[in-house]
């Protein structure tokens, strides 16, 4: 797993936001929190013997905890709603405390953390409030996140930093990245960047060290580009200027920075494109490596943008380890067989990028 240098729910401007999690894969996902409810030995003698005035105390406590687990998008504002599929809460009960847990699962696009811990803690006030008649001076401790799986990041514990953790950070080498706006427009203020954001959020979120997206004047990408690819980031993602105006000038900037071309990234990208959008065929967009950054170049549609970053979901680590000599197929190349493990793969024919781009 990976970790973001930067928050999220806060867009380039530094205001709240809903992250848009359209373009990730539906996967299972399970999220475990834990909380400690600390009160005296007598309430926990009552608690045992079901002899409170307010009834089944962890009864209730339970049915609090999981119905609040299914209202967390109603209870904390950029929480997105989640079909959840299970929610379990457990107690463990000590001389003078009630641990609580609670495991969260779903199969979707986004994890289910911020559900295990609502549970946890309305679980942990409703035995408060169960017991504040014998105890009012009762506290609810130690709420966090203990485990969660699934998504990109795969598993994450509390206190395991495992040594691919380490070595995918993203102040580790080889994992910076850069986003460049081509909008004239969106440079001269007369019109809001609604697709570097987008892109900026996804890079953070599998553990790129990203900087606010620049936004330059379609005229200005070629400078833009070429200052970007001196700084070497592992990538460097465009969007917008890849269509045919005579203002579109992206293309013959990436083209002017690239040692070899990907030209079957960039097909995948038109085909995701051309599912929903005919016009994918008029971008121009290119993908290659320069030096040791992949440049990509995507459409500047929020529509097109999504599609291209669903289809680099699954690519673009991968690609990232090969372009940076750390990937497996690289290591394993046999040393008599340099010249094949090395050779460049496709050719150097340029492709379109899904979606139609804002001149």
């Amino acid at each position: 797993m990976t970790e973001s240098t930067h928050l999220t729910h806060l867009d380039a401007d530094g205001r709240a936001r809903m992250i848009d999690v359209g373009h990730k894969a539906e996967t299972s996902r399970v999220a475990v929190a834990s909380g400690r409810f600390v009160t005296t030995r007598k309430v926990l003698t009552l608690v045992r013997a079901d002899n409170l005035p307010k009834a089944d105390v962890l009864a209730t406590a339970r049915i609090a905890g999981i119905s609040a687990a299914k209202k967390t998008s109603e209870l904390i504002p950029l929480c997105h709603q989640v079909p959840l599929s299970s929610v379990k809460i457990d107690f463990r009960l000590g001389e003078d405390t009630i641990e609580i847990e609670a495991s969260a699962k779903t199969r979707g696009q986004t994890g289910v953390e911020m559900e295990a811990l609502t549970a946890v803690t309305i679980a942990g006030l409703t035995l408060h409030d169960m017991v504040k008649a014998v105890d009012p001076g009762a506290t609810l401790t130690d709420v966090r996140l203990d485990s969660k799986s699934g998504g990109k990041r795969g598993h994450w514990t509390r206190g395991d930093t495992s040594e691919a953790e380490q070595s995918s950070a993203p102040d580790a080498p080889g994992r910076t990245a850069r986003v460049i706006v081509a909008s004239t427009q969106g440079a001269a203020g007369l019109r809001e960047d609604t697709t570097g954001p987008v892109i900026a959020a996804w890079l953070g979120e599998l553990g790129y060290d990203t900087t606010a997206p620049l936004v330059v004047a379609d005229a200005d990408i070629a400078d833009a580009l070429a200052t970007a690819v001196r700084e070497q980031p592992a990538v460097i993602i465009t969007t917008g200027g890849t269509g045919v105006s005579r203002t579109d000038e992206t293309p013959e900037a990436t083209a002017a920075v690239l040692d070899r071309e990907l030209p079957g990234i960039a097909e995948a990208l038109r085909r995701r494109g051309a599912e929903t959008t005919p016009s994918a065929a008029l971008s121009r967009g290119l993908a290659g490596t320069a030096g040791r950054t992949v440049v990509i170049n995507l459409p500047g549609s929020t529509g097109g943008v999504r599609d291209g970053l669903a289809v680099l979901a699954d690519l673009l680590d991968h690609l990232v380890d090969q372009v940076s000599g750390s990937g497996l197929h690289e290591a394993s190349a046999p040393a008599a067989n340099t010249s094949a493990a090395t050779a460049p793969e496709g050719s150097t024919s340029t492709a379109s990028l899904p979606a139609a781009d804002r001149a």
